[in-house]
């Protein structure tokens, strides 16, 4: 990391490629094809500013460190990244979204305790990614779950179903609907936090 001045940071193209882990090439092709904003230094180097890298990363869907947020202007403008929890069981849904707050700080994490302000928050926040209780009371978890990839009034979040459910065929199911990626409770909270940074980095 270079510093232009006394305050401003900056990032090579090799540094950029390590924060959103592709190789140095491909960073440098974003530059040179106009989607990540950079000047040029008199040695002929790329350098890229911190609010135009958050603000690529943003454009994309990509996972903002926290180190990146800091050193942004106006970090708010670029905490896009939303997950939504929706599960009944309150004590659940608190441990799943404090664990995923540490984990992932720069994730705004949001939480519903039923079907109805799952709805509203569905609409009028988006969501990139949704962890999805499938038994909610006052909400058909399948239902929701083809709303969501059918009919596009959501945005195109990826759904986390998780269930206690012992029935057979739920899975089957869920896969039929667009549904990739299924977790039965008692839940690992690792093995769930890393398809979430998977969705990010897509």
């Amino acid at each position: 990391m270079s510093k232009r001045g006394t305050k401003s940071v900056v990032f090579s193209a090799l540094e950029v490629a390590n924060i959103c882990g592709v190789v140095n090439q491909t960073a440098i092709n974003w530059i040179r094809s106009g989607y990540l904003k950079a000047f040029t230094t008199p040695g002929g180097q790329f350098r890229v500013y911190p609010d135009d890298l958050a603000s690529f990363m943003s454009s994309r869907n990509m996972l903002i460190p926290e180190a990146l947020l800091k050193l942004c202007k106006d970090r708010s403008a670029y905490e896009l990244n939303t997950l939504l929890i929706i599960d009944d069981d309150r004590p659940l849904n608190d441990v799943i979204a404090d664990y995923m707050r540490k984990k992932f700080p720069a994730i705004n994490i949001l939480q519903a305790y039923d079907g109805f302000e799952a709805g509203l928050l569905l609409a009028s926040k988006h969501p990139q990614c949704l962890i999805l209780d499938l038994d909610l009371p006052g909400m058909d978890g399948f239902e929701l779950c083809k709303q969501i990839y059918e009919g596009g009034k959501f945005g195109n979040p990826q759904v986390l179903v998780i269930t206690a459910l012992e029935e057979t065929g739920i899975e089957e199911r869920l896969e039929k609907l667009g549904v990739a990626h299924f977790f039965r409770k008692p839940l690992v909270l690792d093995s769930l936090s890393k398809i979430v940074e998977r969705v990010y980095r897509e």
